[in-house]
C-alpha cells in the first residue's frame, strides 16, 4: 500500500447524544474527542444526533401517514361527494 494516501481506519464509539446509547465499529470517521468505555479501552468517540435507539422508525413510535386511507380513498373522500350530470 501507498503511505500517505489511505485514510485511518480503525475502532471508534459511537454515541447517541439523545439517549447516551454507545456502539463500538471500525470507521474512517475523524474524531477529537475520547471516551474510556467499561472495557478499560480509551477510544474516540463520535456524537450522534439519532442512532437506530432513538429514531422513531426502528422503535415502533413513528406514526403512519397511511391511516387516511390510500389515494383512491382521499379521492372519494374529496370528490365522492359531487353528484354526476
Amino acid at each position: 500500500m501507498k503511505k500517505g494516501i489511505h485514510p485511518n481506519y480503525q475502532e471508534i464509539c459511537f454515541l447517541d447524544s439523545s439517549n447516551g446509547f454507545k456502539f463500538v465499529t471500525r470507521s474512517c470517521a475523524g474524531a477529537k474527542e475520547k471516551i474510556k468505555l467499561e472495557d478499560g479501552r480509551e477510544l474516540p468517540v463520535y456524537k450522534l444526533d439519532t442512532s437506530s435507539e432513538s429514531h422513531p422508525f426502528y422503535t415502533g413510535t413513528q406514526k403512519s401517514v397511511d391511516n387516511m386511507g390510500g389515494r383512491v380513498e382521499r379521492f372519494r373522500n374529496r370528490f365522492g361527494k359531487t353528484t354526476a350530470k
